[in-house]
């Protein structure tokens, strides 16, 4: 059974922060350019203590555009229902390892359920813009939304990308949004949820696992 609980203050919310997370999926398969697996491993097992980043500039910014994306994002496309809550956290009885926040969360004309995930990034150098080229999401990205699809069990994503430039001192935003069918990729979905069960028995077992690197 699927289940959305909220939480009344960004605090309580932390404090139940204590399974695998949607930003946590990807330093398990090593695809976390900022976290390796043993560190995940670390923080999950008491070992390590979470940085607070929430006053990092990109994470200010990140956090204060979601509400005006999300309202940007109903009007442009009248045919989903959009809804969120604060303090949302997702749980799947079939994953009791696992849990989800989510940006927010549709309904299409046909009555399915799909999740809306909201990314802002900012484009320093051609690496960076090599991340999105095409139709590319940054892998530790892609890695977030399998796991939203495996602990909703929702149908779809839709993910919208606000992608700034500085060029020649003036700021320009690029739009782009990628739309993932959950037929089309449950063979991701099904490898996720093998390695983070792989990982939950590290994390209850308090047996470190083999370091996996990401690639450079």
């Amino acid at each position: 059974m699927v289940k959305m609980t909220t939480f009344g203050s960004h605090e309580e919310w932390l404090q139940h922060r204590t399974r695998i997370g949607g930003s946590d999926a990807a330093s398990i398969i090593g695809l976390n350019p900022w976290r390796t697996n043993v560190q995940l491993w670390e923080l999950k097992t008491g070992r390590r203590q979470q940085e607070d980043i929430s006053d990092k500039p990109y994470v200010r910014y990140g956090n204060e555009a979601e509400q005006p994306l999300r309202d940007l994002f109903a009007l442009d496309f009248p045919e989903y229902k959009v809804f969120y809550q604060d303090g949302n956290m997702w749980r799947n009885d079939r994953f009791p390892w696992a849990h989800a926040s989510l940006d927010g969360w549709l309904e299409d004309e046909n009555g399915r359920k799909g999740i809306l995930e909201i990314k802002t990034s900012d484009i320093s150098s051609a690496i960076k813009a090599a991340e999105w080229d095409g139709d590319k999401i940054p892998d530790n990205y892609y890695v977030q939304v399998m796991h939203y699809l495996m602990v909703t069990e929702f149908d779809f994503v839709v993910l919208k990308a606000q992608l700034k430039y500085d060029i020649d001192d003036n700021r320009w935003c690029k739009t782009k949004h990628y739309h993932i069918e959950r037929e089309d990729v449950i063979g991701e979905i099904d490898y996720l949820r093998e390695k983070e069960h792989e990982f939950w028995q590290h994390v209850i077992n308090d047996t470190m696992p083999a370091l996996i690197l990401p690639e450079l």
